[in-house]
């Protein structure tokens, strides 16, 4: 009996809430610096946007271990992380500004053939792989912890430095 008093209890608790999963993406990037050199040394600066939302109208989520590494060309080049955990409220959302310039980044031959057929393109991406944990509290319900993972490719115009829009969300597809 009271596993089904439990259960009811669970299932009204989920219909009055209407739970959703906290969610990072990125909303903006932009390239200003990509500059490589005939010896095959790269130097690259990007700025990253990154939001937190939390959809429900019930719940503050709060999300700890923010890290996600930047890659080009399978190098890592940056670790885009927040020192504490941070709360975003009921149905709404957080952006982080991340500003990064690289220091000078040897490439191999084939890396350099890379970034050879990437401007002639006029496209260079990045690989952006991580993510954070996140939970949010509802009274006595207690918590719910969730991982937000991105492993997504950021791509810009090499000529003007425009990120070229493409979903990267740890929302489901």
């Amino acid at each position: 009996m009271a596993i089904i008093i439990a259960g009811i209890v669970i299932f009204v608790g989920y219909m009055v809430i209407h739970p959703r999963v906290p969610v990072i993406s990125v909303v903006g990037a932009y390239l200003p610096h990509f500059s490589y050199d005939g010896a095959g040394v790269l130097v690259t600066q990007v700025n990253i946007v990154v939001r937190s939302r939390n959809d429900n109208m019930k719940a503050h989520a709060r999300f700890s271990n923010f890290n996600i590494e930047l890659f080009f060309d399978g190098n890592r080049i940056a670790v885009l992380s927040t020192a504490t955990p941070y709360e975003v409220k009921k149905n709404s959302s957080v952006d982080f500004n991340y500003e990064y310039t690289s220091d000078p980044i040897p490439l191999n031959p084939v890396q350099m053939n890379h970034v050879d057929e990437s401007l002639k393109k006029d496209e260079v991406s990045f690989e952006l792989k991580g993510g954070v944990r996140a939970q949010w509290r509802v009274g006595v319900l207690g918590s719910v912890k969730f991982l937000c993972h991105l492993n997504c490719q950021l791509q810009f115009h090499a000529s003007n430095g425009s990120y070229i829009k493409r979903r990267c969300s740890s929302r489901s597809k």
